[in-house]
């Protein structure tokens, strides 16, 4: 009798631990705020699973602030960002977050495991410092490579600062407990820098749900001036690594042709200001920024929306990331156009859903648009074909429970 009491003692003690997660991640959106979400799909994926969450992030404000959202614990660190900032200024923004982070991290010494986000890379070193300090073990998330992508793009040219920050991403790979890729390309990347590191990959994730394919609706096109429109949208970041400069040529080589296409640019950055002078420079009347927009605002233009841009600049490690803006058009059933190749490219040709264009000849954009325009059944197949991929490779549900799996499986 004793020896069963014991026994079902244990299985009781085991089956009722929760395992408590730290997530890093300087910038955690909720719904009601918009951005990009996969954080707090990842939080809430392991709420769902009985996991005890505690986010630390940022805001612009001047205060700490603490949440409670649909169970999870999130802390607002008073350190500012804005998408608008130079180089320089964002790296200063991140180092703050580091050192803000590892002295707050002391509060949850209590946690089981870090869950590190980037970009940028230097989350990562906080999850180092509070490993070392705390003695708490970490996973690193890689979203982007860096430090490889502001090498490429020109912003870090110095060869021991390139040195330093190669190796320190090499240490902070090696001294997590696993890392977790965004795509294939980004998994290869981290398995030639550390070979015998367990990588996961777990991409970005289509929220089927909430994104889903409609028809458009007459209020929506008569509120963004699209009425009748072959509506072509961007959703994300107007910053310098998405060559946003490409679709105001775009634009322009359609006004030209005299093509019923309206071009819509949604969100803020750095390159704001200058795309609109472009615009006016150009007089073009097919194509308007709308700013930031929130998670209703962004479903609002993809229901106008017929095909949605995915843009960059020519570089090939820009070729590996994972954009939401990819992810949240294939939920909604769209065109998917991208004018970089790798993974993306491979993976809509060959699942019939959208096109690769040049991302040097505005002319070939419009030339692969037009049988689009010409021949609405071909685009509804494609659109279709888009809705498929997002249910049944890259589902919130799907994915959030393989990202649960790490952690109940450890």
């Amino acid at each position: 009798m004793s020896k069963s009491f014991h026994s079902l003692y244990n299985l009781y003690t085991l089956c009722s631990y929760s395992v408590k997660v730290l997530i890093l991640h300087q910038f955690f959106n909720t719904p009601s705020v918009g951005g990009a979400l996969r954080s707090y799909y990842l939080a809430n994926a392991l709420v769902e699973k009985g996991t005890e969450v505690v986010v630390i992030t940022t805001h612009n404000e001047a205060n700490l602030k603490k949440i409670d959202f649909e169970g999870i614990e999130i802390h607002y660190l008073p350190v500012t960002y804005n998408n608008r900032y130079g180089f320089f200024k964002r790296v200063h923004s991140f180092l703050l977050f580091v050192w803000n982070t590892v002295k707050y991290a002391g509060n949850f010494r209590d946690a089981d495991v870090v869950y590190a986000i980037s970009t940028p890379l230097t989350t990562g070193l906080a999850a180092m410092w509070i490993k070392l300090r705390y003695k708490i073990p970490y996973y690193f998330e890689v979203g982007d490579l860096w430090p490889e992508a502001p090498v490429q793009m020109g912003f870090i040219k110095n060869p021991f600062l390139k040195f330093v920050l190669y190796k320190l991403e090499k240490l902070i790979y090696e001294s997590a407990v696993a890392v977790v890729a965004l795509s294939q390309s980004i998994q290869e990347a981290i398995e030639k820098t550390s070979p015998r590191k367990k990588v996961y990959q777990i991409s970005n994730m289509a929220d089927t749900d909430f994104y889903r394919p409609e028809s458009k609706r007459p209020e929506v096109e008569q509120r963004f001036g699209v009425k009748g429109k072959f509506v072509v949208s961007y959703i994300g970041t107007l910053g310098l690594a998405n060559g946003l400069e490409y679709m105001v040529h775009c634009a322009e080589r359609a006004q030209v042709e005299k093509l019923n296409m309206y071009f819509l640019i949604c969100g803020d950055g750095k390159m704001h200001d200058d795309l609109q002078r472009m615009i006016d420079q150009k007089k073009l009347n097919n194509i308007s920024l709308t700013g930031f927009l929130n998670r209703d605002e962004v479903r609002e233009v993809l229901n106008v929306t017929d095909a949605v841009m995915v843009s960059y600049k020519n570089l090939p490690v820009l070729e590996t990331g994972s954009p939401n803006k990819y992810f949240d058009g294939l939920a909604a059933g769209k065109l998917i156009v991208v004018n970089v190749g790798g993974w993306m490219r491979a993976e809509l040709t060959q699942h019939a859903c959208g096109i690769a264009v040049s991302p040097a000849a505005p002319d070939d954009f419009v030339r692969q648009l037009k049988p689009f325009m010409a021949d609405p059944e071909c685009l509804e197949t494609y659109q279709q074909n888009a809705r498929n991929l997002a249910e049944i490779h890259y589902s919130r549900k799907k994915l959030g429970d393989r990202f649960a799996e790490i952690f109940t499986n450890r």
